[in-house]
Parts: structure tokens; sequence; C-alpha cells
């Protein structure tokens, strides 16, 4: 992509109306466009990082065996009102709406019912068991406070996985399992060594839920970290008796303020029973379904990453989830035969599969690199006037180390460092 044809645009100053470092930076760099108080839109930079860190959440999703679905977010509130979910009492960040012929309508916060009451036309039999679906799709919750930029929307993408088990051993090692995925998928985006497993209220459902916390002042949460076992406890888990349950020593237990970018749930037959999805075992008795939910916020994981990242000059992408693996600035100044060389080289780095964003726009070289900074793609290749067509300056985002490499091993997707 040149920069020239781009469609953002960056700005020198942080929108007034936002005090989230996420919101400010992704404005600033063009990634996203504010609507209104909790919800953005995705500009091409940011549909690019969404995609990245989509696809890392469907390789580990369908290595679980999980199949991709799609439901729709209007919600039939027979099935709501089947679980006791449709007051607003009950959820009370319900988004709702009338039809034409005076019919109320949701507008999806979550899916275990709808999922639910769709399985019951592929299930009768222990033979059809287990099933494990998941989807990407635009949530809406009524939040009554939208104040964390893109962590906390009014609106946003959330990967709901649902596993349909026949037994509770059969649950417990898919969520074993489950677990291990989202790890994977919190290393992957860059934020492996700050996230840990938490264990939180599960309600009425099971003893324990567990959340995926990043620790980061920018958090609404409080944990407990044992940061030798890499668990840790929630605020309202955080008694005497749940420590010796779970072989944590208070003394040893560090306290921070966390982000959750990701949990799971053991539901058992909270939703099956209700909704009626059953399956007959193998004497052939009626039995419900067990029950659980995986949830990862796309657009939090995203900010998380801005949140915890980011340096005094801008957005420090991981090379994973980079809009673009390289950011090839050319400083020509009316210099024809350094734009030639900086326009063959942008076409030799396509000719080579490497995702390549080319900055050809007519500034200053100052301005470049502030935009580059801000930006945050992991290498910037700079070619100038000391640039020749074998040797190539390239420049690490993250910590500025600069590096002189041949141009055969640019093109190999090898930059020195």
């Amino acid at each position: 992509m040149r920069q020239s044809q781009l469609f953002t645009k960056t700005r020198k100053e942080a929108p007034k109306d936002e005090v989230s470092k996420n919101a400010q930076l992704l404005v600033r760099a063009g990634y996203i466009h504010k609507e209104m108080a909790g919800v953005y839109d995705l500009l091409p930079l940011g549909l690019r990082v969404i995609d990245k860190i989509r696809n890392i959440i469907r390789e580990e999703m369908n290595g679980l065996g999980a199949q991709e679905v799609s439901l729709s977010a209007l919600q039939d509130p027979a099935l709501w009102e089947a679980t006791d979910r449709w007051d607003d009492e009950k959820i009370d960040v319900w988004f709702k709406t009338t039809l034409k012929n005076g019919t109320e309508l949701g507008l999806g916060c979550t899916h275990e019912e709808p999922m639910a009451n769709m399985l019951k036309n592929h299930i009768s039999s222990y033979r059809d068991l287990p099933r494990y679906t998941y989807q990407f799709q635009t949530k809406f919750r009524n939040e009554l406070r939208a104040k964390s930029g893109i962590m906390r929307g009014r609106e946003f993408l959330m990967k709901d996985m649902y596993s349909f088990n026949r037994t509770e051993e059969e649950l417990e090692k898919f969520y074993t399992d489950a677990g291990v995925a989202y790890e994977n998928v919190f290393r992957r985006v860059g934020l492996g060594d700050i996230t840990y497993l938490t264990f939180a209220s599960g309600g009425m459902f099971s003893k324990f839920s567990h959340e995926f916390q990043t620790v980061s002042e920018a958090g609404e949460d409080i944990i407990y970290i044992d940061t030798e076992k890499r668990i840790a406890v929630n605020k309202e888990v955080y008694k005497d008796d749940i420590l010796f349950d779970l072989g944590l020593e208070k003394g040893k237990l560090v306290e921070a303020k966390a982000i959750e970018v990701g949990n799971i749930f053991k539901y058992g037959t909270r939703y099956s029973v209700p909704l009626g999805l059953t399956f007959k075992d193998e004497e052939g008795n009626e039995k419900p379904v067990i029950m659980g939910a995986y949830g990862i916020g796309l657009g939090r994981v995203m900010g998380t990453v801005v949140e915890m990242l980011a340096d005094e000059k801008g957005i420090v992408w991981p090379e994973s989830i980079a809009p673009f693996a390289v950011h090839l600035v050319e400083l020509s100044q009316g210099d024809a035969t350094i734009r030639e060389n900086a326009d063959a080289l942008y076409e030799d780095l396509k000719s080579a599969g490497i995702e390549t964003l080319y900055d050809d726009r007519d500034l200053r070289a100052g301005e470049k690199f502030a935009d580059a900074d801000l930006l945050g793609i992991p290498y910037r290749i700079i070619v100038g006037k000391s640039t020749t067509n074998e040797m190539i300056e390239v420049v690490r985002r993250k910590d500025s180390e600069k590096r002189t490499v041949s141009k055969e091993s640019l093109l190999s997707g090898s930059y020195g460092f």
C-alpha cells in the first residue's frame, strides 16, 4: 500500500473527548474513527490488525476441533424468557427494539440461548456429541459508562465459542484444552508474559469461572497474582478459604490492576434444560447436554496491546498483528534517483510477498519519521542518500535499534535482528 493512497490521516493532537491511551493513539494514528461514546469504526489499518487477531484466534479454535458459524444479532425474546434472562433486571445491558408489527426483539449481547436452540436441530443421540461451535460477531451492550476506548464499547466484535458435551468429565477435558488455547492466543498477540489465568466467581453455574487478565494500570479489575505459579484470583473471590482450596499463600500474592481480555465458563445444564437441548445416551435415556462458553473481545485485545506496548512516540505493534510487516520510507526530497530506488524496492518487496506500507508522500523526513513512530509498524526501511542498491538501513520500532542489511536478506524477510 502506498501511503499517499491510504484511506487514513494522522493527527498531532489526541482527541479532547478521549481519556484512554488506546483510543487516543488509535484515533491519532488513523486506525479507528469515533462515531459516538463507546462506538468506533475500523479504518483500513485498524481492520488489518483486527483481521490478524481474528486469524490467530481462528487457528487456535480450529485446533480444538471447533467449527466456525455466524448467527444473527437479532434475538427472539422467547428463548431468553425460557432461561429467565430477558428481564432487564437480570441482564441490565440489553438493547431492545420493536418491529413495525409491535414484536419486540433484542440485539445480541451474547449467544448462549440461540446457539443452544440451534443445536436442538443437530443433536439427538450421544453419537452427535461432542460439538464445539464459535463465531466472530458484533455484540451490543448498553453500557452505562463507555470510557475505556475500544476496550469497553456499546458495539464490539467478539469471538464467542460454545461447547456441547455428554458428561461433566468430557466438558472438563475440553475446558482445560480451551484454557491452553487461550494462553496461546494471548502469547501470540504479544500479551503472554503479562496475562494470567485468573479464578473468578462461577456464580450459580460452578465454583469458579476463569478470566484471562492482563496486568495494566488502565484495568478496571483488581487481581492477586502468584507470579511463580502464574495464576491469580479476582478480588471477588479473594477469601481465605478460596486461597486454601487453590493452594495459594496470601503473603505471596501481588495485588494489581488488570484488564479482562478473555473468559471461560462451565454452564452445565443451565441453558440446555430450559431450552430442551437433550440427547439419548447409549441406554436410550434422555439426558441434558452439558455446556460451556468461551469469549474473547477482539477490540479489547487490540486496545490492550496498545495500552501495554505503546511508548511516548506512539503505537508499537508485535509482528504477529501489525498491519504491515515493514514501513518503507523514502527520503528523496526531490532527488529522482532516490525516488526511483525506493519505487523499485517497493515493487521487489511486494513481489517477495512482504506486507509493505510505502511512505511515498512529499513530506519532510521529520514528518515521515514522526508518523512512522505513531503508526508502530515493526520495521522501518529507509531509502535515502546513503542507501545503495545492495545495502539498506532498517530500524526496529520497539527499541530504535538500527541495522544495515543486504537487499537479498531484506527480501527473504530477514531484517538483521
